[in-house]
């Protein structure tokens, strides 16, 4: 297959005439521990200002890394900027996109009178299909053995997460891949949260009896979670000598991620950004979902934000060593007291239109399938391997 090379968006002339001037870009991210997928979010961000160098850009997190997401506007800030075009730097709208991003944005907003303007998240987008496809193919490429496509399984890991909305994306995005390549068959799996799980849903997938399985994570960065998804492949792969395994590396700052967090700024300036509100469980009665309808959109993280004591557990790319049994180790115990006033940035694309009140209760609703047997309580304690038929 080939796939086409970085188009030069940044000269398209649609930033160059917006309103409410002078402008600058925030990149939004969740934060990391892990020194390897900060670094490489940092990397990202200076791909995309090379792109856009008539226009300060700037990046900030959630949680656990600095800068966190009010350093990064207050840069834009003390640089002159009037109206800030914020995108999340995310695959998939979950929680963190939908809530946690506004809800700091918006109290942002309302203590210091910048104009906020929201994008989307990537998404499933045709650029994104192209950078797993090439990730994907540089696997197959470096295989030793020919096998057809047609003996060949696709298995793609999502994050994982509480909103059914996000994870069905994930799906999208294997079929996509799967029929696109001509793969025999195509699944999809999930490293936290929801199910199935990368080691029970992989035992599973072994079952239809393909000569090779390709493991796609299909994420932005490096971390302890995509070393957990190479630590239970490998487990898998130990207990079927029969089945070769490949591992495909995530996205990273491949050009056409690069050229659609553009496109995503762009959509922001043309007016173009929709998420898509109709499979929201915080605005419509999703199946299984129904009590989540109207959730106060706030943030989570104000008790880890700004956390700058990285996992030093390992040299460079992460082993998952800091999370032994699934659960983090605790590294470091700051709090951030902030108080907020909730108003509405001007967010383009998912305005919940119910009451932001602010409060430290950190707790999530709870996932109607927790208990699912291949889902998120093997996160938490081994399984046999009778437990896992």
């Amino acid at each position: 297959m080939t796939f086409p090379e970085q188009t030069d968006l940044g000269h398209a002339g649609v930033l160059e005439a917006v309103d409410g001037g002078p402008v600058g870009v925030l990149i939004c991210g969740h934060g990391s521990r892990n020194r390897q997928a900060v670094g490489e979010f940092a990397q990202l961000a200076e791909g995309l200002r090379q792109r856009l160098p008539q226009l300060p850009v700037e990046y900030g997190y959630l949680e656990f890394a600095r800068p966190i997401l009010r350093d990064g506007l207050e840069s834009l800030r003390q640089q002159g900027v009037k109206r800030v075009l914020a995108v999340p730097g995310m695959l998939f709208a979950a929680g963190h996109a939908k809530n946690d991003i506004p809800s700091v944005l918006n109290t942002y907003a309302a203590e210091t009178g910048l104009r906020i303007d929201y994008g989307r998240e990537l998404g499933v987008d045709r650029s994104m299909i192209l950078a797993a496809g090439a990730r994907i193919q540089a696997a197959l490429d470096a295989a030793t053995t020919a096998v057809p496509l047609s003996d060949t399984l696709l298995v793609v890991v999502g994050r994982g997460s509480s909103d059914p909305d996000a994870n069905s994306n994930v799906s999208k995005v294997t079929r996509m891949l799967a029929e696109g390549f001509g793969f025999g068959w195509g699944e999809t799996v999930y490293s936290g949260v929801t199910f199935p799980l990368v080691e029970p849903g992989l035992r599973h997938v072994v079952r239809l009896g393909f000569k090779r399985i390709v493991v796609f994570p299909y994420f932005l960065f490096s971390g302890v979670l995509v070393s957990r998804i190479r630590q239970h492949t490998q487990l898998v792969a130990a207990d079927h000598p029969e089945v070769e395994f490949l591992e495909a590396s995530y996205l990273g700052d491949h050009p056409l991620v690069i050229d659609t967090f553009l496109e995503r700024v762009q959509e922001v300036v043309r007016g173009e950004t929709q998420m898509n509100c109709s499979l929201c469980k915080y605005r419509a009665q999703v199946l299984g979902f129904e009590t989540e309808v109207g959730a106060p959109q706030q943030s989570h993280h104000h008790h880890v934000e700004g956390l700058v004591e990285a996992c030093t557990l390992c040299e460079h790319e992460c082993t998952g060593a800091c999370q032994p049994d699934g659960i983090p180790i605790p590294m470091g115990h700051h709090h951030h007291d902030h108080g907020h006033d909730h108003s509405h940035a001007h967010d383009h694309g998912h305005d919940h239109g119910h009451d932001h009140g602010h409060s430290h209760d950190h707790g999530h609703a709870p996932y109607p399938h927790a208990d699912h047997p291949l889902g998120p309580r093997t996160l938490y304690k081994p399984r046999g391997k009778s437990e896992d038929i």
